[in-house]
């Protein structure tokens, strides 16, 4: 009885490995499967990150205006949770075609002897070589430097938010140190206070001052106006000569803890500021 037993029981435990076999192999045959399935449409991504990507809200907020209604894929509307889209689809908010590329920010302090321009035919260094590495994304500079004007320079793919901070109408307010060729009188500054008449119209300053505890020379300007080099031409129509020309505060950014030659992608606040900025 005892031979009896123990056979059962080796014969037993031979069926339970071999029903264990054929059970896992089919589920290990399977993964590699799934995978290749999950890996045969790298170029669809859920509607609530191409919402969100597009600058329009948060993922979570995107999914509340989705099953609002407020989204069209290719001219219908879409309420379903998890919905795919591919990036060429034609996504739309309340009827606003939108760019799934995620929106960057970064700040640059620019240095000397770069050019504010995405490329140049004569082959001088653009500020492009200096953000290169901040971003996949295709940046452009907001606004212009000059190329020995130094200072804060805001780079973005977000169209909206560099129409905005590069319109007159917005009066976007700059703050630069200036250093003179010579001290400027006080009867020049009042003069600029009071506004000055360019070739190519009036100016007008918010405020024009001394640099407490440096020489007279070196002087703090806050302008609103965005007219091409118009810090130079202020001082230059009086007879000066600009030496040094750095923009300290752009749109309310400064340049705490940015080293000349160095970048920083912007937080959330600050861009949040910039969007705010009517």
């Amino acid at each position: 009885m005892a031979k009896s037993d123990n056979s059962r029981k080796r014969k037993t435990s031979g069926t339970s490995r071999k029903t264990y076999q054929q059970h896992s192999f089919p589920k290990k045959t399977n993964r590699p499967e799934q995978r290749q399935k999950t890996a045969a449409n790298p170029n669809l991504v859920r509607l609530n990150r191409y919402v969100a990507n597009a600058g329009i809200c948060s993922r979570r907020e995107a999914d509340t205006y989705i099953a609002a209604g407020n989204i069209t894929v290719n001219g219908k509307v879409i309420t379903e949770m998890g919905f795919k889209v591919k990036r060429t689809d034609d996504v739309r908010f309340d009827g606003r075609k939108l760019n799934p590329e995620k929106k960057e920010y970064v700040l640059l302090n620019k240095p000397k002897n770069f050019i504010t321009t995405t490329s140049d035919e004569k082959g001088r260094r653009t500020v492009m070589e200096l953000v290169s590495s901040a971003s996949n994304a295709r940046l452009l500079p907001v606004g212009r430097l000059d190329r020995n004007t130094t200072g804060l320079l805001l780079f973005t793919n977000d169209g909206d938010l560099t129409t905005k901070l590069t319109h007159p109408k917005h009066g976007i307010r700059k703050i630069y140190q200036v250093t003179l060729n010579e001290s400027l009188r006080m009867a020049d500054l009042q003069k600029i206070e009071a506004g000055l008449e360019l070739d190519d119209g009036p100016v007008q300053v918010d405020t024009v001052s001394y640099i407490q505890g440096a020489p007279k020379r070196e002087v703090g300007v806050a302008i609103h106006s965005g007219r091409n080099r118009i810090v130079r031409r202020i001082f230059e129509h009086l007879g000066y000569t600009v030496v040094k020309l750095d923009r300290v505060v752009f749109a309310g950014l400064t340049k705490k803890d940015l080293p000349r030659g160095h970048w920083r992608h912007l937080t959330q606040q600050e861009v949040a500021n910039l969007k705010m900025i009517q």
